[in-house]
C-alpha cells in the first residue's frame, strides 16, 4: 500500500489523529440553532478540512448579514471548552502509529488548517506533542488547504522532499491539498467518505490507522 521510498510522514490533525470532528459538528450545529439558523449534514460536510477565515466566509454566504457569526464562534468555544476539559480524544491507532514512527527514527510533522493557540492546545492536552517534531498550522500559512502550503511548508521544516512525504489526510480538502504538493496520500476517513474524485488522488485509502501502523511496519522493516 505505502510507495516506496518515503522518509517523513505529515499528518492532519483534527479527524485523523484527534477525534475531534464530531464534537466540532455537534457543538457547531448546536450554536446555529441556538442562533436561529439550520446548519444541515451537507452544509458541515462542505466545512470540513476548511481554515477558520474560509469558514466565516462561507457561513456569511449561506446565511446572510443577520448571522450572528461572533456569537455563534463564542458559543462554539465555550461548548468545546467543556467537552474537552477532561482531555481532547486521539483517535483509535494514533499512539501506536506514531509510537512506530518515533522507534524507527522517521520524523512527523502536523499540517492543520487550526489556529496555532488550540492546536498547540489540543496536542498537548492529547499527549501528542513529543511525538511531533513540527506543527504547521493556519498561523503559519498566507494559503489555507486545498492550497498545499501546509503540506510543503511542513516537508520543508522537515528537511525533506515532498514527494520522499507521506501524507495521511481524513477530509476531501486536505487529500487535494496534500497531492497538490506532490505527497503520496492516504485517506483514512472520519466524517465524509471519499469521492471518486478524492479517492484517485490517493495511493490508497483505509479504515483505521491501525491499518497504516501494519503497513508502515512491514514497510520499515523490509528497508531495514
Amino acid at each position: 500500500m505505502l510507495p516506496d521510498p518515503w522518509t517523513a510522514v505529515v499528518f492532519d490533525m483534527d479527524g485523523l489523529l484527534l477525534d475531534t470532528e464530531r464534537a466540532y459538528r455537534d457543538v457547531f450545529t448546536a450554536a446555529c440553532d441556538a442562533a436561529g439558523f439550520e446548519l444541515t449534514e451537507a452544509h458541515y460536510g462542505a466545512l470540513v478540512g476548511t481554515p477558520g477565515d474560509q469558514t466565516r466566509v462561507l457561513l456569511m454566504q449561506w446565511f446572510g448579514p443577520g448571522f450572528p457569526i461572533a456569537d455563534v464562534f463564542a458559543d462554539c468555544r465555550t461548548a468545546l471548552a467543556e467537552r474537552f476539559r477532561h482531555g481532547v480524544p486521539v483517535k483509535d491507532g494514533a499512539r501506536e502509529l506514531l509510537n512506530l514512527l518515533a522507534e524507527r527514527g522517521v520524523p512527523t510533522a502536523i499540517a492543520t488548517s487550526t489556529r496555532r493557540s488550540t492546536a498547540m492546545e489540543h496536542l498537548e492536552s492529547a499527549g501528542l506533542l513529543p511525538h511531533l517534531r513540527h506543527v504547521v498550522t493556519r498561523d503559519d500559512v498566507q494559503n489555507g488547504k486545498p492550497h498545499p502550503e501546509s503540506f510543503l511548508t511542513a516537508a520543508s521544516r522537515l528537511g525533506a522532499e515532498p514527494t520522499a512525504c507521506l501524507a495521511l489526510e481524513d477530509s476531501h480538502h486536505g487529500v487535494r491539498a496534500a497531492h497538490a504538493a506532490g505527497m503520496a496520500t492516504v485517506m483514512v476517513p472520519d466524517l465524509l467518505p471519499p469521492t471518486d474524485e478524492v479517492a484517485a488522488l490517493c495511493v490508497a485509502v483505509v479504515d483505521s490507522l491501525h491499518d497504516v501502523r501494519d503497513h508502515a511496519e512491514a514497510h520499515l522493516t523490509a528497508r531495514a
